[in-house]
């Protein structure tokens, strides 16, 4: 199928990049699980290495041929012309996790001596990643709190030392506090301190907005990430991840994946496909469940503060308003008490399961500071709002009023 700009995401979901008579006619791509593909000539062979090695670029109209499964395979394809798609973008790639995506996407454009300077908090590998692995080859990470004031003390940075700095990476809004930071002033700071040759390169990871509510790629950032575990696998039975950008950008990424093998397995790109067709209506659904959920929060006596685009301040509003058609279901909310009370809350639900992670058809929650973020020490901790009575909810699909129900009867032990 071809891609047709009248067309929306969500209908090119069901069969962008997918031709039935490839596959016997199959209404659906079959999984391709074979780890090695037959060239129909010698001369053929010899012109796909060239094209997965670099070693000269494609013809107008060319495809790369199928080679074997850790360079190309027809499920993987198919996925990332898709997920392509939401965000407008010239290439991407899948991986077999997001910290896969995150690793090689900071690697293929990093080298030794240069830095980046990044949101926190951050995921927990991200964190680990940036502060205790990246010294090891000689590069750098600097740190600013995401939020309102992210871009000045960015300005600030970059005006001492733009010639070292090679990457801003942004993760918004920030797990859990939901503060967002502007990644139109974000995109401007990049381009002014830019130069022909140092470009610095905006990456954004997208998880918990994209690529419903949010697509980064057309608000200018040059890389956009996600750990296609959550929303876009779905059905919390895969781990994945994603990177997506222009070709110049994900050329040096997808090398990277080659060579270190990290890419998605075909089984794990089939089963995405699966979930990609109905990413559009899962998001919106757990959108309309959270803002029921939210107005409940917000009156509920136990409830101290409710963390939730929209909820969070004019400045936060107007940011969340200028780059989002949406605030997600990602619910974060301090209770009256701490620790304890925290853990009295947590104990007592029926339906809404103790689990990390986020984005699934369930309703998650779980205990930030104990759990996802318990390795931030105190002062990291307390920048970024997190408190021992906060507890982060990933709203799932179900019948609201029953998500509500059970929270109530979870609060009303306090």
């Amino acid at each position: 199928m071809k891609y047709d700009g009248d067309l929306h995401p969500e209908t090119l979901m069901l069969g962008y990049g997918y031709d039935p008579k490839r596959s016997e006619g199959s209404v659906k791509p079959p999984v391709f699980l074979t780890s090695t593909f037959v060239f129909p000539t010698a001369e053929e062979g010899k012109q796909f290495f060239e094209l997965a090695y670099g070693l000269r670029q494609r013809e107008p109209g060319e495809d790369p041929g199928l080679i074997y499964s850790r360079i190309n395979n027809p499920d993987l394809e198919i996925l990332e012309n898709r997920l392509a798609v939401w965000e407008g973008a010239e290439s991407s790639l899948v991986f077999a996790s997001g910290m896969a995506g995150i690793t090689a996407t900071v690697m293929a454009h990093l080298a030794p001596g240069e830095i980046v300077v990044t949101t926190t908090p951050v995921y927990g590998g991200t964190h680990y990643f940036m502060s205790r692995m990246l010294p090891r080859w000689n590069m750098e990470c600097q740190w600013i709190h995401a939020g309102s004031r992210f871009c000045d003390e960015l300005e600030s940075l970059l005006e001492k030392d733009a010639e070292r700095i090679k990457m801003v990476y942004v993760e918004t809004p920030a797990n859990p506090s939901n503060q967002m930071t502007d990644l139109k002033r974000c995109v401007e700071l990049c381009a002014r301190f830019s130069r022909d040759d140092h470009k610095i390169l905006l990456v954004v990871d997208n998880t918990f907005m994209g690529p419903v509510f949010q697509q980064p790629l057309k608000l200018g950032a040059d890389i956009s990430l996600y750990s296609a575990t959550k929303f876009i696998g779905g059905h919390s039975d895969l781990v994945s991840g994603a990177v997506l950008g222009s070709q110049e950008m994900i050329g040096p990424i997808s090398e990277m994946r080659t060579i270190f093998g990290c890419m998605a397995s075909p089984f794990d790109g089939w089963m995405m496909l699966r979930s990609m067709e109905t990413v559009g209506i899962r998001m919106e659904k757990q959108q309309a469940n959270a803002l029921q959920i939210v107005e409940m929060l917000k009156v509920h006596p136990a409830i101290t503060k409710v963390y939730y685009p929209g909820e969070l301040g004019e400045q936060q509003d107007a940011i969340w308003r200028n780059q989002c058609s949406g605030p997600g279901s990602l619910i974060a909310f301090d209770v009256r008490g701490g620790e304890k009370e925290a853990f009295l809350v947590l104990n007592a639900l029926k339906l809404c399961k103790l689990a990390v992670s986020l984005g699934g058809t369930e309703t998650l929650i779980e205990h930030p500071a104990t759990m996802t973020h318990s390795d931030l020490n105190p002062r990291d901790m307390k920048l970024a709002e997190i408190s021992h009575s906060m507890i982060r909810l990933s709203v799932g699909i179900e019948h609201v009023p029953d998500i509500i129900a059970d929270l109530n009867q979870a609060l009303d032990v306090l």
